[in-house]
C-alpha cells in the first residue's frame, strides 16, 4: 500500500503590472518613480510580483479613467506583452475610474487604497483589528458596488445585450438585488461601528485606570517596517512578530518596560504609517489610534538606512497632524545604526540630528543605544511631572510607597510630625496627597 505523502502548497503568485500618476500642479515630497518602488513593496507583501511599471505625468486627472487615452492603448499593448493578471494604480480609483479602465482593458484593476486594505485583512490578528479592517473595506467597497452587477445585462439578451438601456426586465432585478446589498452593507457598517465603540468605550476605561495608576505610556510610531516591533522586543524581552515586510503587524502591543530611575513605562507598539494611509483606515482605526493621541510621550523610530528616509518622516508627521497626535512629547530613535557603513555614520547621524534635535541613535535589533535612548525618554516624561513637597503622618505606607514608585524624590527626611518628602509626581496624583501639601 502506498503511503499518501502531502506537500505543502504555497499561495500562488499573481503577476501585476504598476501605474503611477504625476500631477504636474500637485507638489509632493516623494519622486512617482520613488512611490512605485513603494507600490512593488506593497504588492509583494500582498502576494503579487511587479512585472512591469508605467508612468505619466498630467496636468490633471482625466475623469473618466485618471488618465489619458494613450496612455490606456499604452496599458493595452503591455497587457499583451507581459500578460499581468491585475493592474494596480498608485493613486486611488473613484468608483466610475475603475469600472471604465475595467471595461477598456478587460482586467482586474487595483488602487493603491485596496491593496493596502487587502495587506491588513491578511495581518490582523485580533478581533478588533478584524473589525477595523472590516469596516474600512466595507466603507470603501459600498460605492463600488455596482460595478459586481454588470454580468446581469450580458444575461438578458435583447437591447442590455446590444448596450442598450435595458427594459424592466433587466433594470428591476439587478436593481433590486443592488438596493438589497447595500442595504445589508450599510446594516453591516452600522452593526461594525457599534461594535467599534464599544471597543473605544473599553479602550477608555483602560485608558482611565492607568491615568490614576500615573503609570507613563509611551507609544512607538513610525513608517511602516522602520523597526517598531524589534525595539519592544528588545526593550521588553517580548516576542512580537518580526517580519521584513510591510505591515507585518497591525494590532497593538502594550509591554511594561523599567525605566534607569525605577519607574516603569508602558510602551505600546502601534500600527506602521505610510504615505497616502487611506483615509477608510484613518477612520476605521480611530479606537487604535487614540493610544497615539492619549500617549504622554511619542517615541517616533526612523530607519536611517532607508534612502527615503526624509520623506518616511515627513509622512508620519503629517500623520500624526492627521490624528491630532503632533502636540504630544517626542523622542526620535534613529534606527539601523548597525547597517551604517563606519565612514557615513558619523557625517549622516549628525546632518539628521540638526532635523531632530531630540533624538538617539540605536540599532534596535543589537540593543545599541537603548540605555541611553531610555535615559532620554525619562527626561522628556519628566518634564511632564510637577514638583511637589508633602509631610506624610506616619503609617501612611501606601502613599510613600506610591511616591517611591511613580514618582521621583529628591529629599526624604523623618520627623516626630511625620516624613518629609520632596520631589516630583505625575499630576494625576497630586489630589491624593494634596492635604499633606507644604
Amino acid at each position: 500500500m502506498t503511503k499518501e505523502i502531502t506537500l505543502p502548497v504555497e499561495e500562488p503568485i499573481e503577476r501585476g503590472l504598476l501605474v503611477g500618476v504625476e500631477l504636474k500642479r500637485e507638489k509632493s515630497i516623494w519622486r512617482v518613480e520613488d512611490s512605485l518602488a513603494e507600490l512593488a513593496q506593497l504588492a509583494r507583501t500582498a502576494g503579487i510580483e511587479a512585472v512591469g511599471s508605467t508612468i505619466q505625468r498630467l496636468d490633471h486627472p482625466r475623469p473618466a479613467t485618471l488618465i489619458g487615452k494613450g496612455k490606456v492603448e499604452d496599458l493595452k499593448a503591455l497587457k499583451g506583452e507581459l500578460k499581468p493578471d491585475v493592474i494596480i494604480f498608485d493613486e486611488e480609483l473613484s468608483p466610475r475610474q475603475q469600472r471604465n479602465l475595467e471595461e477598456e482593458l478587460d482586467l482586474k484593476i487595483v488602487d493603491r487604497t485596496a491593496l493596502i486594505l487587502d495587506i491588513f485583512a491578511k495581518h490582523a490578528r485580533t478581533h478588533e483589528g478584524r473589525l477595523q479592517v472590516e469596516l474600512a473595506q466595507y466603507e470603501y467597497r459600498l460605492p463600488r458596488l455596482t460595478r459586481l452587477w454588470t454580468h446581469l445585462a450580458r444575461q438578458v439578451g435583447g437591447t442590455a445585450a446590444r448596450g442598450g438601456a435595458g427594459g424592466v426586465g433587466v433594470r428591476g432585478p439587478g436593481e433590486t438585488q443592488l438596493e438589497t446589498d447595500r442595504r445589508e452593507i450599510g446594516r453591516r457598517i452600522a452593526h461594525l461601528r457599534q461594535q467599534l465603540e464599544e471597543v473605544r468605550t473599553h479602550r477608555r476605561l483602560y485608558r482611565r485606570r492607568r491615568r490614576r495608576a500615573a503609570v507613563p505610556v509611551v507609544a512607538i510610531v513610525g513608517y511602516t517596517n522602520a523597526g517598531k516591533s524589534t525595539l519592544l522586543n528588545t526593550l521588553a524581552g517580548s516576542d512580537i512578530l518580526v517580519e521584513d515586510k510591510l505591515f507585518a503587524t497591525l494590532d497593538p502591543t502594550t509591554r511594561r518596560v523599567p525605566l534607569p530611575n525605577g519607574r516603569v513605562a508602558l510602551f505600546t507598539d502601534t500600527v506602521g504609517f505610510i504615505q497616502k494611509l487611506p483615509t477608510q483606515l484613518v477612520a476605521a482605526f480611530q479606537a487604535t489610534l487614540e493610544e497615539i493621541t492619549e500617549a504622554d510621550l511619542l517615541l517616533h523610530i526612523v530607519d536611517i538606512t532607508h534612502p527615503h528616509v526624509r520623506e518616511q518622516s515627513l509622512a508620519v508627521e503629517e500623520t500624526l497632524r492627521q490624528i491630532g497626535a503632533d502636540d504630544r512629547p517626542l523622542v526620535t530613535a534613529l534606527n539601523k545604526i548597525d547597517l551604517l557603513p563606519s565612514s557615513e555614520k558619523s557625517p549622516l547621524l549628525a546632518e539628521i540630528a540638526r532635523r531632530y534635535p531630540n533624538c538617539v541613535p540605536i540599532s534596535a535589533l543589537e540593543g545599541t543605544g537603548l540605555d541611553l535612548l531610555l535615559r532620554r525618554v525619562e527626561e522628556v516624561l519628566e518634564e511632564e511631572l510637577i514638583p511637589l513637597k508633602v509631610l506624610l503622618p506616619h503609617g501612611e505606607n501606601n502613599l510613600l510607597g506610591l511616591f517611591h514608585q511613580r514618582g521621583l524624590v529628591k529629599l526624604e527626611r523623618y520627623t516626630e510630625q511625620g516624613i518629609i518628602i520632596e520631589g516630583k509626581l505625575p499630576q494625576e496624583l497630586e489630589a491624593r496627597f494634596e492635604k499633606y501639601l507644604l
